[in-house]
Parts: C-alpha cells; sequence; structure tokens
C-alpha cells in the first residue's frame, strides 16, 4: 500500500455514531424551536430587504469565485459519485489545494440519486462501505455488500460534506467544452493544463451551431481529473477529446458483468496522459471494461484511489506549468 494512499485512508476515520454530535444535534434541535417560537404567526416578519441587494450578494461572490479559481490546483469534471468522492478525499488529505469541480448540469450527484431502474435502495459492495462509515451514513449489512435505504442520502450527505470545505468550490450548470494543452517542442508529448468552460445550458442545447460568437471561458490547473461517466449528453467527455487528439482510441463499454466491471475500474485508475487522470464510468469507454449496473461501490474506492493518483503526480505536474505559460 502507498505512503500517499495510507495518509488519505488515515484520514478518512470518523466515528458517525458519536455522542457529541448527537448532543449537537438535540440543542441544535432545541433552538430551532425555540427560534421560531412565536406566540403570533400573523405577526412574524423577515428583516427588510432591498432586491438588489440579493442580486449583488449573489453576482460579487459568485465572480470572486471565478476569479480565486481562474487559477486552480486540481479541476474535477464531472460531480457524480467517482468526482464527489475524490473531492472529498483530496479536500480532506489536502486542505491547502484549491478544487474546482465542473458539474454540466444543475444537480449534481450524476446517476446517484437513484438506485437500479429507479428504485431507491443503493447497492454498495465491500469492503467500499468504509467510506460510508466515514461521511456517517448508516446501512444494513447484507454480509458481502450493504444497502443504503436511498441512494439520495448517499449522494446529499456526500454533496454537503464536499460542499463544507474551504478549499472546495462547485461550479454546477457549467460545462467542460475542452481541454487547455501544451506541448513539448523537444519531444512532441501533450499535457493538460486546464479546461475550456461554458454555461452548460448553452453547451447542452447546441448553442453553437446557432450563434456566430460563443467563446468560451478557461480554467488552468496543474492536474484534471476526468469523471464524467459512460457514453450520454457531456458524457466520457476527455476520453472522446483524446480520441479526436488522435492519442487514444476508444474501446467502447462492454456489456453488464459486475465482477469483472468494478474491480477492472478500480485497477485502472489512473493519469492516462500528463495532467489528466480518469476515474469511474469514464474508463468503461476508454478502456472497454464492463458495465456494473446499478453497484456502486467502484464509482467510490476508484474516487478515492484518483485523489491518491492526483497526489501522487501533483508536485511535478506543478513544476512543469510554473515552468510554462
Amino acid at each position: 500500500m502507498s505512503a500517499v494512499l495510507t495518509e488519505l485512508q488515515t484520514k478518512l476515520v470518523l466515528n458517525p455514531h458519536d455522542s457529541t454530535n448527537q448532543t449537537k444535534k438535540s440543542n441544535s434541535q432545541t433552538s430551532f424551536a425555540q427560534a421560531f417560537d412565536a406566540a403570533d404567526w400573523n405577526s412574524f416578519k423577515f428583516k427588510p430587504i432591498r432586491e438588489s441587494t440579493v442580486s449583488r450578494a449573489m453576482s460579487r461572490r459568485y465572480f470572486q469565485d471565478l476569479d480565486k479559481y481562474a487559477e486552480s490546483d486540481v479541476v474535477i469534471v464531472g460531480a457524480g459519485s467517482s468526482g464527489l468522492t475524490a473531492a472529498y478525499a483530496l479536500a480532506k488529505a489536502r486542505p491547502d489545494l484549491k478544487i474546482a469541480i465542473i458539474e454540466a448540469f444543475v444537480a449534481p450527484g450524476g446517476g446517484a440519486w437513484l438506485g437500479g431502474q429507479l428504485f431507491s435502495a443503493m447497492v454498495i459492495r465491500k469492503p467500499a462501505q468504509k467510506f460510508l462509515d466515514d461521511i456517517g451514513i448508516e446501512y444494513d449489512d447484507e454480509g458481502d455488500y450493504v444497502v443504503v435505504k436511498h441512494a439520495a442520502l448517499f449522494s446529499s450527505t456526500l454533496l454537503s460534506k464536499v460542499l463544507e470545505f474551504s478549499n472546495v468550490k462547485l461550479f454546477n450548470a457549467v460545462a467542460v467544452e475542452d481541454l487547455i494543452t501544451r506541448k513539448n517542442d523537444v519531444t512532441g508529448e501533450l499535457r493538460v493544463a486546464g479546461v475550456v468552460t461554458n454555461w452548460g445550458a448553452l453547451s447542452l442545447a447546441d448553442v453553437h451551431s446557432t450563434q456566430s460568437c460563443m467563446d468560451p471561458n478557461t480554467i488552468n490547473a496543474h492536474v484534471v481529473l476526468s469523471a464524467c461517466g459512460h457514453d450520454g449528453p457531456n458524457g466520457a467527455f476527455s476520453a472522446k477529446r483524446l480520441e479526436s487528439f488522435g492519442l487514444k482510441k476508444l474501446g467502447g463499454m462492454a456489456g453488464l458483468d459486475m465482477n469483472k466491471a468494478e474491480d477492472a475500474i478500480v485497477n485502472s485508475t489512473r493519469e492516462v496522459i500528463k495532467g489528466l487522470v480518469f476515474s469511474g464510468m469514464e474508463l468503461a469507454e476508454l478502456d472497454a471494461c464492463n458495465r456494473m449496473g446499478p453497484t456502486f461501490g467502484a464509482m467510490i474506492v476508484s474516487g478515492v484511489k484518483a485523489a491518491e493518483q492526483i497526489l501522487k503526480v501533483f508536485d511535478q505536474r506543478k513544476s512543469e506549468n510554473l515552468n510554462s505559460y
């Protein structure tokens, strides 16, 4: 086991059943009840506000974030279960890193809001349940696997944990349209140095085909993690872009085999070209892995491994970026 992964696993330790947490929750509920214990609800009023104040409060903070994260340490493309897990592991292990998450859709979480065929329960094979213990999600232990009562509990809990980190910013409703690349003049080797972004609604509506000018924005980063999922709207984006660069030929996702698929996804989580790490189901399109269907352990463990892979190469990629534009 590598020292980096050991560090990550050591930091991912927490007791969700800590009695002090329960006490805080109880006190919070009591305070909430007292705060709104009005004798006459008909006289209840909010503090006054002007509409422009709301507009300025939102826009000021958003553009401050755009300015701050225009130079990021790590950009994660895709806020599904794999990308969010990687963000959590990275932010917890390295609070000094600036981590930007780019999600094309309004709602983060990818396909992890429901289990298979729109059912509620989420099945996770062991030992991935250790991550659930860390973020405080209860489950039914069924021996070789565990069941979370609703997939939305997993996604909402993980998302809230990620957004609590001060070094993470989620830009949802923002799509990645291209990769920023640098070519070594001597070796010809290509390195990824960031992402090209635009409003998600514009990309999904293919506005570029109807408007004469719809230029994008950019975010520079030392490492990019692509966790875009399998083929679909904005799916497998980076894998398809590498194919168009002539660097990779996509194998295409193979048929469903849970036992082979989950192991293969974790085993193949890696830096594919300099500065670009892949995790989750996008690897199935890249490497012709099997799909696993409605079991989510590989998404979690692939995310943790992706964080490890990023930390392994981060200092070298940062050095390469700082020595060039």
